[in-house]
Formats: structure tokens, sequence, C-alpha cells
């Protein structure tokens, strides 16, 4: 089993239902989604407060990941919203549920 840190995820966080999005891929979960809560590194998340964990999805390799990452950047918007809508309709922030999550690799 990977240590929880060592995840290799594509995220995407915003600021309020339906608001701003961002589409992020890390192989350190949550160190990144820590540093984009706390705002303490400079650029689009900081920017526009974007704090909220509201999808993510866990993979097993980081070239998955980023063919992953730059195929949803690509989308229309109406995608992404259909994509975390799928599993979080309420756009809660999931980022302290994922303490108590066990991942599911995506298969590609």
């Amino acid at each position: 089993m990977v240590s929880r840190d060592a995840w290799i995820a594509v995220y995407m966080m915003t600021d309020e239902y339906r608001g701003t999005i961002y589409t992020g891929v890390t192989g350190q979960f949550f160190t990144r989604i820590g540093q984009h809560r706390e705002g303490v590194m400079p650029g689009f998340t900081r920017k526009y407060a974007l704090k909220r964990l509201v999808w993510f999805e866990i993979h097993d390799l980081m070239t998955a990941a980023i063919q992953r990452e730059t195929s949803i950047k690509r989308w229309p918007r109406q995608w992404k919203i259909n994509l975390i809508e799928r599993d979080n309709p309420r756009w809660d922030d999931l980022y302290a549920s994922t303490f108590e999550w066990t991942p599911v690799p995506r298969q590609v």
C-alpha cells in the first residue's frame, strides 16, 4: 500500500458551488491540497481563493494522471461540472473525508 501522501491524483478545487474550477495533478495529494487550502503557493488557486476540494481521482502512474488532467483541462466547463456532480452533487469539500478513504486507482 502506498503512503497516503504519495497518492497520485487528478483533482478539482473551487471556491463555491459552481464557482471557479481549477484542475490539477499531483504525486503528493495531501501536501498539495493542503497548500491550496492554506494559500501558500502563488498562482491561480491562491488568486481566486480556491480552497474546496470537490473532485479527485487516484491513479497508479503519474503519466496516466497527467494525460487525464490534460484531457479534463480541454473539456468545456459543463463537462467538468457534470463530472463533479456525478459523485458530489452538492459540491461538498471532500478534503476531510479523504483521511478515512482507501484509494482505488483508476484503471486506464
